[in-house]
């Protein structure tokens, strides 16, 4: 075997390998956002059906969307272990949340 066939695969494969890891590490943390979205939403009293309804998708698509691109990820980790004092005025859907709690369920 050539050389330079050697060092094209081996290129090729770290490109493989660093594309990987970079799906590995995306998915971890939209993972990591789901459950910190659905920890924030049973702290602040939301229920789990308003959130499933049909009626909230979009709403929903845009609290994930929210939560995977948030500044506050460390605050968030905090407040909802209890380590952080006050409300979650820091959350960017703060405001959504709240108007979640008014809504009724419908069942």
């Amino acid at each position: 075997m050539s050389n330079s066939f050697i060092q094209s695969f081996a290129a090729i494969t770290m490109v493989g390998v660093a594309f990987l890891l970079f799906l590995a590490i995306r998915a971890y943390m939209a993972a990591a956002s789901e459950r910190r979205m659905r920890s924030m939403l049973e702290r602040v009293g939301i229920d789990p059906i308003i959130v499933a309804s049909g009626d909230t998708t979009k709403i929903t698509k845009e609290i994930r969307q929210r939560c995977r691109t948030c500044s506050t990820e460390a605050v968030c980790e905090r407040w909802l272990c209890g380590e952080e004092q006050g409300g979650n005025d820091f959350c960017p859907n703060a405001n959504v949340f709240a108007t979640l709690r008014k809504t009724p369920v419908h069942q």
